[in-house]
């Protein structure tokens, strides 16, 4: 049994015969009770007497009627859905972020894409190494990814596009150790007690450098709670190494941003899975690579 039989069946129901059912489905009326014959020995039962050119429905050609609809009525859903999703009209799609790059610049592209298709979901998932990333998407967890990275990633795993740029920054409470300055050279982090992220992050390898360079700092507080960072901060804790997509935040919670130099940059990258994307990853990938470029 298969949904064209119904579609046969339920036509010579409307229509009162082969013959005009056959005419408003334009198929040859053999083909059609042929269709028909096929489904009659699937379930083992005459669906209509055939007298002269009227169809008559059986008991069980009756009973049939109600599941037959229903059937072409959820298939009818199923298309109706499916169109809704590849039109952008409707859907989800799963982006994995590193924390910091969720700020931005996937607060900016996510509000972009939602302006251009309200009816699409876009369900963050939290990552925190690039590593994590990559393996949201390589495994089909996430179908696009945002992450961050100072060395080399082995984008061979993944298509890849670097969007940006983020270079680190220095977030104090004010009235601070640097109070009203705009900037901070690296080697006076010296003796300041810093707040940092887990091992594997882009911004933990950066501190992590910085002692590498002999600059000889304690280390306040160690968090894989990012949204921590600036309550630590501003309670007097410690001071945080960020990437710049925090400034703004930063900066309106009440926190000094000071630039360090010399000046060191994440790259910010957009990766999806090789080979053909889904509607919305698609278009949200084309709204945010520029064109040629992909």
């Amino acid at each position: 049994m298969d949904i064209r039989q119904l579609e046969y069946f339920l036509a010579v129901v409307d229509r009162g015969g082969f013959n005009r059912a056959a005419s408003a489905l334009y198929v040859s009326q053999p083909s059609l009770s042929q269709a028909v014959r096929a489904l009659e020995r699937d379930l083992g039962t005459e669906l209509f007497h055939r007298i002269g050119r009227r169809a008559v429905l059986t008991e069980a050609g009756r009973a049939l009627i109600e599941p037959a609809r229903a059937a072409v009525r959820s298939l009818e859903g199923a298309r109706a859905s499916v169109a809704c999703v590849r039109e952008l009209r409707a859907g989800r799609l799963d982006v994995a972020s590193m924390p910091s790059q969720a700020v931005q610049p996937l607060t900016s592209l996510i509000r972009s894409f939602a302006q251009r298709h309200p009816g699409v979901t876009v369900s963050v998932k939290a990552a925190f190494t690039a590593r994590d990333v990559i393996g949201a998407v390589r495994t089909g967890a996430a179908e696009l990814g945002l992450l961050a990275s100072a060395g080399s990633v082995p984008y061979t795993e993944v298509c890849a596009h670097v969007l940006a740029e983020q270079r680190f920054v220095l977030v104090a409470p004010p009235g601070g150790p640097f109070a009203g300055r705009e900037a901070v050279a690296c080697e006076e982090l010296a003796g300041q007690r810093l707040i940092v992220g887990q091992p594997g992050t882009g911004m933990r390898a950066y501190v992590d450098s910085l002692r590498d360079q002999g600059i000889d700092f304690s280390m306040a507080a160690e968090t894989e709670h990012r949204v921590a960072l600036l309550p630590l901060v501003l309670a007097g804790v410690g001071l945080a190494v960020v990437t710049d997509s925090w400034r703004d935040i930063a900066r309106r919670a009440g926190a000094d941003v000071l630039d360090i130099e010399p000046a060191t940059a994440l790259s910010v990258a957009l990766i999806s899975r090789r080979g053909i994307r889904s509607p919305a990853a698609a278009a949200f990938w084309g709204m945010a690579v520029p064109t040629g470029t992909d």
